[in-house]
């Protein structure tokens, strides 16, 4: 009887193999490996989204400060276009062709001229990125108001 007892494991080798550390951070890296890369993904997703998003307040508020030095509604409004058509393209993220702007008076007394700017962003590289990450919406809209004839 002896003879058959020596050939199973002991409870203490058993025990054993199951404590073994090796192969253990494989498994963890398996395991969190996916979670990592959707976060790092979705962090960059959402990265270009936001540089487009500020270029396109950033375009708003410069074409504003250009369009101070029109005189009347008609001239800020060629001010404004000039400046979007030379200079938009070289904000990051931006291509020139998806971008549509408006820009006039905003109250009945001329006080306030408004630069409207809308962009869209269905050619950002983000959407294709991961599909599984929710995105905002594929059109920013941004605007800025400047006031004119001085203080």
């Amino acid at each position: 009887m002896s003879n058959g007892a020596s050939k199973l494991p002991k409870i203490s080798q058993l025990v054993r193999r199951f404590q073994e550390e090796r192969g253990t951070s494989a498994v963890e890296f398996a395991l969190l490996s996916p979670i990592f890369i959707l976060l790092l993904l979705g962090m960059v997703a959402y990265g270009i989204y936001f540089g487009a998003a500020n270029s396109i307040q950033q375009i708003a508020a410069d074409a504003a400060r250009t369009a101070i030095a029109g005189l009347n509604q008609t001239e800020r409004q060629t001010l404004v276009a000039s400046f979007v058509t030379n200079n938009a393209g070289g904000y990051p993220f931006v291509d020139v062709s998806k971008l549509t702007y408006q820009a006039n008076d905003s109250t009945a007394d001329g006080s306030q001229f408004v630069v409207a700017i809308q962009y869209d962003a269905r050619n950002l590289p983000i959407w294709n990125l991961f599909p599984g990450i929710a995105m905002p919406g594929t059109t920013i809209k941004r605007q800025s108001t400047i006031r004119v004839g001085g203080i």
